[in-house]
């Protein structure tokens, strides 16, 4: 089966300038994120009427359900059996139209890591002598709503270790969480994909910062313990925060905090610049208010367990399992998981209280 990369809908500048870097610059950028994640709605909407418009009756009966559904919410990791309808059960040209919609709202870097996350299903396929639960074409996709601008919708795209989760609400704002990427093996050992580490970078970056700390600095980030043995938000569909740990951004050099920020900007960036713009401008309104936690050996290769955490969002890290060649990786938003805040007023036009 071919993988086709999406097209960079917008270049870097039109991302960096939607950052912003203080007050006057968050002002500004709000009418420009809007329009981005209008874009973005739009884009997303006609793909996935380009998918549906080829599903016959049985195939419609398995992929879309009312936004009102609690499926909707049932998100998993895990490798079992979902709702929704999966790569084997389409044509090829259909599953072409799949990663269309995929290619609608992941980033290039974002799309890499995704489909190699998809492709070592193959590699525990060979490794488990043939079980039947690792299928690399066992990604399912599910549609809530009908695709149309200008009312609230959503999509989901799921399977063992990937949990891409999309709500627009009728003014066509974006949320993009939950926000769920994983590998195993963290890193192949052997073979011709010898070296590879489909989610590298969010571990890189974070030990690179932790490593920089002062020891005065490591006493307040580093919390005593074994790192968790699994992510410690799990698979809830409504998380609150964690209790607060680690060393605040304040108490970080702006070396420090630029790195954490990277470290951030790994799992944003997973979408299509101007969504990732767009969270980018509202991540940064909570930016004073960041701490970094870390638990855990700080070496290469050894269990280890961080979190990112504010009153608004959670970045949340953990390489235990397999002798620290599992990672998990998932981004949260305490109030706008499965786009919560955008869809109050559609519930309340829509939907009122009885």
């Amino acid at each position: 089966m071919s993988y086709f990369p999406p097209a960079l809908f917008l270049g870097t500048a039109l991302a960096l300038a939607l950052i912003p870097t203080g007050a006057p610059a968050q002002a500004a950028a709000a009418p420009a994120t809007a329009a981005a994640s209008a874009s973005a709605a739009a884009d997303m909407a006609a793909a996935a009427r380009n998918f549906l418009a080829t599903l016959d009756d049985a195939q419609r009966a398995k992929a879309v359900f009312p936004l009102t559904a609690e499926e909707r919410q049932n998100w998993h990791f895990v490798p079992l059996d979902r709702q929704g309808i999966t790569l084997g059960e389409l044509r090829p040209d259909q599953d072409h139209l799949v990663y269309g919609l995929l290619g609608s709202a992941l980033s290039a870097e974002g799309w890499r890591k995704t489909t190699t996350i998809m492709s070592l299903e193959k590699v525990l396929f060979d490794l488990e002598n043939s079980s039947p639960k690792r299928n690399p074409e066992k990604y399912y996709l599910a549609v809530f709503g009908e695709p149309k601008v200008g009312q609230a919708w959503g999509w989901r795209f799921e399977g063992h270790h990937v949990s891409l989760n999309f709500t627009i609400a009728a003014d066509s704002s974006v949320a993009l969480t939950p926000s769920f990427l994983g590998a195993n093996p963290g890193e192949i050992k052997d073979g011709p994909r010898a070296g590879l580490r489909a989610l590298a970078e969010e571990e890189d970056l974070a030990l690179s910062l932790v490593r920089s700390l002062t020891p005065e600095q490591q006493k307040a980030a580093l919390v005593p313990g074994d790192a968790p043995a699994e992510l410690l938000t799990n698979q809830e569909r409504r998380v609150q925060p964690l209790a607060p740990a680690g060393i605040p951004a304040s108490a970080l050099s702006e070396a420090q905090r630029a790195q954490l920020w990277l470290v951030i900007e790994e799992y944003v960036d997973r979408y299509r610049p101007d969504l990732a713009a767009a969270a980018k401008a509202s991540l940064h309104r909570d930016g004073g208010k960041l701490s970094f936690a870390w638990m855990g050996s700080t070496a290469t290769g050894e269990a280890h367990y961080y979190r990112i955490q504010s009153p608004q969002f959670l970045f949340e890290y953990d390489n235990t399992q397999n002798n620290a060649r599992h990672p998990h990786a998932v981004w949260r938003d305490f109030n706008g998981d499965f786009g919560a805040d955008l869809l109050q007023e559609h519930y309340q036009k829509n939907h009122p209280a009885k």
